[in-house]
C-alpha cells in the first residue's frame, strides 16, 4: 500500500468519527438550548401579558366568584407529578381518581370560561409551570393523572409520552388535535402525534411548532 492509500485509509474512521462527534452534538446542546429558549420566551412573554393576565383574574372573580385559578395534579417528564396552574373555566375543581373531561355545551363552563378554553388563554398561567422547570413551550399536552391511568391501559405506548417534558403547546395541537377527546381514537390520534414528537424533538421543530401555534388557535375549532 502506497503512502497516501495508507493516509486515506487511516483518515476514514477519523472523519467518520469528526462526523458522528458533529451530529451528536446539537442533540447533546438541545435539551440546554431548549430550556434556554423556555425561561427567556416566558419571563418576556409573562411581562408582556401582565394586564391581561390581571384582566381575565378580575373577569373571573366577576363573573362566577370563587378561586381564580385552577390546580390540579398532571404527570410530567418519566412520570414526576406536578400541580398544574390554569385559568378556572369551570365551577368545579376535579382533580384526584375522578375527573370528568369537558364535553361541547358542558354546563360546568362559566360564560368566562367559554371564552378563555376556545381561545386558550387559561393556558397562560401555565407560563410559571415552564418557568419552574415542570413544563416547557412545546411537548406533549399534560393529562389528568385518572386520563393517564385510563388511557394507559388502552394505548399501547402512551407513556413513552412522557419521555419529554410536557408542554403549553405541541406537534399534536397545530396538527389539528387539540380539545376533547370523547373517543378513544381521537385519543389514539393525539398520542401518535405526541409519541411521533417525542421521537423527533429539535430545537428546529420546536421553534417551527411556536410559530404555527397562532395559526392553529386562530383556525381550530375543536377547543371547548
Amino acid at each position: 500500500m502506497g503512502i497516501q492509500e495508507q493516509f486515506a485509509a487511516e483518515a476514514i474512521p477519523v472523519l467518520d468519527d469528526a462526523l458522528a462527534l458533529a451530529s451528536a452534538r446539537p442533540r447533546s446542546l438541545y435539551p440546554a438550548l431548549k430550556r434556554m429558549l423556555d425561561l427567556a420566551a416566558s419571563v418576556a412573554l409573562l411581562i408582556a401579558v401582565l394586564p391581561l393576565l390581571l384582566a381575565i383574574a378580575f373577569w373571573i372573580r366577576l363573573d362566577s366568584g370563587g378561586p381564580v385559578f385552577f390546580r390540579q395534579t398532571r404527570l410530567g417528564k418519566d412520570g414526576r407529578p406536578f400541580r398544574i396552574l390554569k385559568f378556572r373555566t369551570m365551577t368545579v375543581l376535579e382533580d384526584g381518581d375522578c375527573v370528568v373531561q369537558a364535553a361541547r355545551g358542558d354546563a360546568r363552563i362559566t360564560r368566562a370560561g367559554r371564552f378563555l378554553r376556545a381561545s386558550s388563554l387559561d393556558e397562560l398561567p401555565q407560563l410559571l409551570n415552564v418557568i419552574r422547570g415542570e413544563m416547557s413551550l412545546v411537548g406533549p399536552r399534560p393529562h389528568a393523572e385518572a386520563h393517564d391511568r385510563h388511557y394507559g391501559a388502552l394505548i399501547a405506548g402512551y407513556d413513552r409520552r412522557q419521555s419529554v417534558k410536557p408542554g403549553i403547546t405541541g406537534w399534536a395541537q397545530i396538527k389539528g388535535c387539540r380539545g376533547g377527546t370523547p373517543t378513544l381514537d381521537l385519543m389514539r390520534q393525539r398520542v401518535e402525534h405526541d409519541l411521533w414528537y417525542a421521537r423527533h424533538a429539535s430545537l428546529r421543530l420546536d421553534l417551527r411548532i411556536l410559530a404555527q401555534t397562532p395559526f392553529a388557535l386562530l383556525f381550530g375549532r375543536n377547543a371547548y
